[in-house]
């Protein structure tokens, strides 16, 4: 049997960045920006081409936001040990 989180994992947003999405004055391209980021590391199980990772802590990962990352930068941490395993995404720094 394999595993159903080989590759995709929910990704959910920590109580911080939810609460950011809910501000009405946050930009709609970054709500955009934010919600495609959330797509994509969830279809990848969080290993999105371009993100970085610390050789110490690779579960801990860093995406650019935006075409060429002008919007800011979405950290998230996968966790695949946890029940059930998924993305959290723990921070945005929006520029």
């Amino acid at each position: 049997m394999t595993d159903p989180y080989d590759e995709a994992l929910p990704c959910v947003l920590s109580e911080t960045v939810s609460q950011l999405m809910m501000d009405p004055s946050l930009p709609p391209g970054v709500f955009g920006a934010i919600v495609a980021a959330m797509v994509t590391i969830g279809e990848t199980g969080g290993l999105v081409p371009g993100s970085t990772a610390s050789p110490r802590r690779p579960q801990q990962r860093r995406l650019a936001l935006g075409a060429e990352g002008e919007l800011g930068i979405a950290e998230y941490v996968i966790s695949r040990d946890e029940d059930p395993p998924q993305v959290v995404i723990t921070h945005v720094l929006v520029f």
